[in-house]
């Protein structure tokens, strides 16, 4: 009788892993997918790089449903939630440069020193030029995209790592 008591007290929060990181992954990308393709806001480059940790964290949700056990859950959680908060990380840095707080180190549609060969510069002329970082597209309420980013996956990633502590000590 006392182990079916412990069983039913026993949190399960390890089978709900899977699903959640899913969830997470396909929310998140499929936002920004909607927001480029149906409503055709360009994204810059710093933009596509918030996309990566949405797909690791895909990733983990499928090894996720792959593996068995409650350890494994625990340690892919807490991966999920160092993922997501290397996201809320890169997030920061994209809402500074859209703030003009700092300039960007990745190519953002910024000028280049180098000199340019005559064929370069007309192969230039020919393609789309490549959208700059700080220009900000869409907000909601005032905030962008970058800075909702942030408190998501800020918010998102602690709740993670609180899981896996959670799951841990059960």
């Amino acid at each position: 009788m006392e182990r079916m008591s412990t069983r039913l007290t026993e949190p399960i929060w390890h089978r709900y892993v899977p699903i959640v990181l899913l969830l997470i992954a396909f929310t998140a990308l499929g936002s920004a997918y909607t927001a480029e393709f149906a409503y055709s806001l360009e994204p810059c480059v710093l933009c596509i790089y918030q996309r990566i940790p949405f797909a690791v964290i895909g990733v983990l949700g499928v090894l996720a449903y792959l593996l068995e056990g409650r350890m494994a859950m625990v340690v892919l959680t807490a991966l999920a939630g160092i993922v997501l908060l290397i996201g809320a990380g890169l997030a920061s840095y994209h809402v500074g440069v859209e703030q003009h707080w700092w300039a960007s180190v990745a190519s953002c549609g910024g000028a280049s020193d180098q000199a340019l060969s005559m064929k370069q510069f007309q192969a230039l002329l020919q393609q789309k030029p490549e959208k700059a970082c700080g220009e900000v597209d869409w907000t909601m309420f005032g905030i962008s995209m970058a800075t909702y980013n942030v408190a998501v996956s800020g918010v998102l990633g602690l709740g993670g790592l609180w899981a896996a502590i959670r799951m841990r000590a059960a």
